[in-house]
């Protein structure tokens, strides 16, 4: 289990993660979900921000699409602030800000407002509330994304062990390099989750030396490995680890989240 200790503190700015991929199917959505959800599980107070229009860590929590009546759509455009956007889920300690087909024409609406990449970041400027943020954003380099990225401290890539995996994520290296020198000096690559890891594929195995060779210590030791209890649970409307906790891909989301807190605790320390 995850092991518990104290948080972060009342009055205390929450540390805030995006969880991006330009690249769709590779776990993203599913480890913003069971992340939070394990680190829920320590006593933390941890908000999850869907800024995806597809919204599926609403739907992966259980949150009903008719019951999304303010979502992150309306605190892109400033017509409500988090607080009134958020909701509780079915875990203790962690809520949701949900998201909505509307985020598809966000960007446009935002084209021609000043600071249309600082809206996220303002909206949580001052928040308190929360201990973690983590922003599940979509699979693309949007103006959504871009918002997630000036918003936050640090960056998650969940990376899927295929053939391709390096050449995209080298553009998205990139891309947060490009944010940091215009919009958000402080933000740095928090690490790199190896997902979808089929121990019976040796091309799993030759990723996974690619990328650490790359990355070196910027990639997570746990390795979150191809489940079938991890592509059910969604369908249920639970994490991973609510739906099964006894299954492989939950244990590794459990160990992950303390590969997490413990690299926290050596950024304050």
């Amino acid at each position: 289990m995850v092991e518990i200790d104290s948080s972060r503190g009342v009055g205390v700015s929450p540390r805030i993660i995006a969880i991006a991929n330009q690249k769709g199917g590779v776990g993203k959505t599913t480890t913003a979900i069971n992340l939070a959800t394990a680190m829920a599980a320590t006593g933390r107070r941890v908000l999850i921000i869907d800024i995806d229009p597809q919204g599926n860590a609403s739907t992966g929590l259980g949150v009903d699409r008719r019951t999304r009546t303010v979502t992150s759509y309306h605190v892109l455009i400033d017509e409500a602030g988090i607080d009134q956007a958020v909701i509780p889920t079915i875990i203790p300690n962690l809520s949701l800000v949900p998201s909505s087909i509307d985020l598809s024409g966000a960007e446009i609406e935002l084209v021609d407002t000043p600071r249309r990449e600082h809206r996220l970041a303002e909206a949580l400027a001052g928040q308190t509330a929360y201990d973690f943020v983590l922003i599940d954003c979509p699979p693309s380099l949007n103006l959504l994304t871009l918002n997630a990225l000036v918003a936050a401290q640090a960056v998650m890539v969940p990376l899927q062990c295929e053939f391709f995996a390096l050449e995209g994520i080298s553009h998205l290296v990139k891309t947060i390099e490009r944010v940091r020198q215009a919009f958000n000096p402080g933000l740095q690559l928090h690490g790199i989750v190896l997902t979808m890891f089929d121990k019976r594929n040796n091309l799993s195995d030759m990723v996974a030396a690619d990328v650490r060779g790359y990355f070196g210590d910027k990639v997570y030791k746990t390795v979150i490995p191809r489940n079938v209890r991890i592509s059910e649970a969604p369908s249920h409307g639970k994490p991973v680890l609510l739906y099964d906790m006894r299954c492989a891909g939950a244990e590794a989301y459990i160990h992950l989240a303390s590969e997490v807190l413990k690299r926290e605790r050596e950024l304050v320390a």
